[in-house]
């Protein structure tokens, strides 16, 4: 993909030295030399400063030495996806994949499903927890991709986005609550129940308080369940109202066991990121997976 002028140079800029460039491509020294000087006509500047037996590299060299060092990458990733389509049936290995718990229920099942139609011999091992928990997991190398729905700059980590999602407050069909449109300040005195600490959900929740002035603290808050199924079944049978993921209870809006209500003056929305450790190159099995999941929800 890249022009083997292009290579002459880099070996020759990462080396300086026009006999060991000649040595690493296997051709002789005058032909590296010609191979520079007819890239430097072309561009029209000097690459190189040639002090007596020794080179060093100008500044429109060293732009292009940069430029080559991310189109090596691209070639090297563009190589690989490629590979990994033309042998898919063939591949095997293990692909460890770390979810919070909306995603793991609402969103993963179906791409899990196309990803393992496509290459069969990768087994696939998914991890439900909160999202910073998988985070944990991620950095200890526990597992090989993270998806979550919060970000956090942590520098060890690449974050990039996947999809959006939409917090919205219901509460049993039967409750006092349903249909009503309240304000902000009214879930002072509303009995609320809340997911765990550490969960995405309420991240979002928490953040968006802030943003007006309040904080978790001054909620009325009667109850705090680990998982999105266990709060969603608790609402259903109670008059309480809790924050869910829209993901998650599409049925039972539709079945009215559950009803949303409208808070004025916030939205909570997320976006859900896929991360991976900085410093190991998104290609094979994880740069499939992901390309999978924004295919399935044409991104």
């Amino acid at each position: 993909m890249i022009a083997f002028k292009y290579k002459v140079f880099f070996e020759v800029a990462a080396n300086l030295s026009f006999t060991k460039a000649a040595e690493l491509l296997f051709i002789s020294q005058p032909a590296v030399s010609k191979h520079i000087q007819n890239l430097e006509n072309e561009l029209g500047v000097a690459l190189f400063d040639r002090r007596g037996n020794t080179i060093q590299l100008t500044s429109p060299g060293a732009k292009l030495l940069e430029y080559l060092h991310k189109a090596r990458h691209l070639e090297k990733m563009v190589q690989s996806d490629i590979d990994i389509f033309r042998n898919q049936q063939e591949i095997t290995g293990e692909l460890k994949v770390g979810s919070s718990t909306t995603i793991s229920l609402y969103v993963l099942p179906e791409i899990l499903s196309s990803f393992h139609k496509k290459f069969p011999g990768i087994k696939i091992l998914l991890i439900n927890r909160n999202s910073e928990n998988i985070i944990n997991a991620l950095q200890d190398k526990n597992i090989d991709l993270a998806i979550v729905e919060s970000y956090h700059k942590i520098n060890s980590l690449n974050y990039s986005p996947f999809i959006e999602d939409e917090i919205i407050p219901v509460c049993s069909s039967r409750s006092p609550y349903a249909d009503q449109v309240i304000d902000l300040e009214d879930l002072r005195d509303i009995p609320l129940v809340l997911r765990e600490r550490g969960s995405g959900t309420l991240g979002v929740i928490n953040e968006a308080l802030e943003k007006n002035g309040m904080k978790l603290g001054d909620l009325n808050i009667i109850a705090r369940l680990g998982g999105t199924e266990a709060l969603k079944n608790f609402l259903v049978k109670d008059e309480s109202v809790g924050f869910l993921s829209k993901l998650a209870v599409v049925d039972e809006l539709e079945k009215n066991q559950l009803r949303r209500l409208e808070i004025r003056g916030i939205s909570l929305s997320r976006k859900m990121y896929f991360v991976t450790r900085k410093g190991e190159d998104r290609t094979g099995f994880i740069r499939s997976f992901i390309l999978e999941a924004k295919e399935h929800h044409n991104l």
